[in-house]
């Protein structure tokens, strides 16, 4: 019995969950096939392609630093620019005839711009009768498995469910390091929720985080980003419900937290033409960088598109039931067609009817209903395709029934994590210079996200203090704190210089009063170049309550003595 269920499980999770590709079923189920593009334009005579909006944005800022350029034409670019996001073919194009913009490479005339699907086609298995595509997200995994997930849950909503893995975009240009490639590392959470109640039960503890929110309003006036607590924007319908804004602030939270200012960080709103196929509202965390402000992190109401969808090319029901406070008679409209006609009648397509005719909604059937009674024929158009159908082949079936439970069509929430984006904005905000020498460069990275949390730096190669690297080691490891021995000759100096520019956050520095019984170190932050002194046994607690956030460098001064070094930093 196991064995029969650990296969049927592994079969059904390799399938839908982890393998980096949907089948065409799929996508097409999920809109990515039809509506998954971006706006591309073409070099008339050498081919290069450019991603519209791209070349628009870099044309208007080169014109913008052009000293050339009037202050009205300016104000003009900037506006353009502001507005840009929302723009569909036809406003980019008029865009581009408007101001001559030509190719970036060779100064050529550009096409108009055209769709460009950014999903990846392929074939599996060695007939290549498989097709599918390498997956653009990894939500639709987890929608596939929404009956599954719900039950694990105990049939009820709300609840949650998050993944990590690859994601594949055909991007037309990229470029920009780690912020546009075609393959990258997506985090996804799929929240489900009941759509009349999009409450949430941990809101309070957040209403009062402020955020600064560039709302789609602000952005059409031309006006800048506002800070906003989120339990207020909520209040005044500028972010849609609570489950959205809680995911906006712990995304915020989640961000300051390892290592992004908040001084370079903002919630954009998605403008109603911009608007993703399956979103009812989007707000991207954005990021300023040295390639502008880049998007992060998409926080989106995916409303119940996806599991209808899948619903509509399965037929099968992705809903959860609420119980009802009390039993209530309900009219039901249904379609009633006679199988064994339809099947003689329509052989292989009789199941692909009944499909269609069981989704049909009460107005359709009505209107259905209307036909066989004055025509006694209903043709019924399926894709391309119509078929006849008799009043002999179908009925409009009308009853009463008594209910105790509702069933609900899901919404989602959904944020969405660019994890290489992310850690690029990252590394960018934690670069620093130290004062009066420019050349020495170091990285601030929260201790928190540090791969190596500290380095271990004898005052010098003499074997005398090999048994004392040994007890630090051996106390870091008790604490499971990644770290870093630098026993080479060269000066103390420059061993600080060159784990400060790996991101370590933290130095142990063994001298000469290391040998001293009870054993002491000194301990290094290296964003302030400061040092305390204490035992080797206290080490590895405090730099574990360092690396966690539970204390902070100002406690550890407040409680050790400060310690002066000697050497040239």
């Amino acid at each position: 019995m196991f064995s029969c269920w650990i296969k049927k499980s592994c079969k059904i999770f390799q399938k839908r969950v982890f393998f980096p590709f949907y089948n065409l079923k799929i996508s097409r189920a999920s809109g990515h096939v039809e509506r998954f593009a971006d706006w591309m334009v073409k070099d008339l005579k050498t081919g290069d392609c450019f991603r519209a909006d791209h070349l628009i944005k870099n044309s208007i800022e080169k014109l913008l630093a052009d000293k050339k350029t009037t202050a009205d034409l300016k104000n003009e670019l900037q506006d353009v620019l502001a507005r840009l996001e929302g723009f569909d073919d036809k406003d980019m194009q008029a865009v581009i005839s408007k101001y001559k913009f030509k190719s970036p490479i060779t100064g050529n005339d550009l096409s108009e711009p055209v769709a460009f699907n950014l999903m990846f086609p392929t074939q599996i298995g060695p007939t290549g009768d498989f097709k599918a595509y390498l997956r653009p997200e990894t939500a639709q995994g987890i929608f596939v498995n929404f009956k599954r997930l719900l039950e694990f849950n105990q049939s009820k909503l709300p609840f949650a469910a998050a993944q990590i893995g690859q994601g594949f975009r055909n991007e037309i240009s990229p470029r920009q390091g780690l912020i546009r490639v075609r393959e990258f590392t997506m985090c996804e959470i799929e929240h489900f929720v009941d759509p009349t109640d999009k409450s949430h039960p941990k809101f309070k503890k957040v209403a009062d985080h402020v955020l600064t929110l560039f709302s789609a309003c602000n952005q059409m006036d031309g006006n800048p980003a506002k800070e906003w607590k989120i339990g207020d924007a909520v209040t005044q319908g500028v972010v849609n419900n609570e489950t959205l804004g809680y995911y906006m602030a712990r995304c915020h939270q989640y961000l300051l937290k390892v290592g992004v200012d908040p001084r370079r960080l903002r919630f954009r709103q998605h403008l109603a033409n911009e608007m993703a196929h399956y979103a009812q509202d989007c707000w991207d965390a954005e990021i300023l960088t040295s390639y502008g402000w880049i998007e992060c992190v998409g926080n989106a109401d995916r409303a119940c598109y996806d599991l209808r969808q899948h619903y509509k090319a399965t037929n099968v029901k992705l809903v959860a039931e609420k119980v009802l406070p009390a039993a209530k008679n309900i009219d039901v409209v249904e379609a009633a067609p006679v199988m064994n006609i339809l099947g003689k009648e329509f052989r292989q397509s009789a199941k692909k009817i009944q499909t269609v005719l069981s989704q049909l909604t009460p107005e359709q059937l009505a209107e259905v209903e209307l036909e066989l009674a004055t025509n006694k024929l209903y043709n019924l158009k399926i894709d391309s395709e119509t078929y006849p159908l008799t009043d002999k082949m179908l009925a409009v079936k009308k009853y009463s029934k008594t209910v105790y439970v509702e069933e609900i069509e899901p919404s989602v929430i959904e944020p969405s994590y660019g994890i290489g984006r992310v850690m690029y904005a990252v590394l960018e905000h934690a670069f620093r210079q130290r004062e009066g020498d420019e050349q020495r460069c170091f990285l601030v990275l929260p201790p928190l996200v540090a791969p190596i949390k500290c380095s271990v730096l004898p005052i010098s190669n003499n074997v005398v203090f090999e048994p004392i690297i040994e007890l630090v080691r051996e106390e870091l490891a008790r604490y499971d704190l990644s770290h870093k021995v630098d026993d080479s000759g060269n000066a103390i100096g420059r061993r600080y210089a060159r784990t400060d520019e790996i991101g370590i956050p933290f130095g142990i520095t063994i001298d000469f009063e290391s040998e001293q019984k009870p054993h002491t170190v000194t301990l290094r932050h290296a964003e302030s170049m400061q040092q305390i002194r204490l035992e080797i046994s206290e080490v590895g607690r405090l730099l574990s309550d360092l690396s966690t956030g539970r204390q902070q460098w100002s406690d550890a001064q407040a409680k050790y003595p400060k310690f002066e070094a000697n050497s040239d930093e």
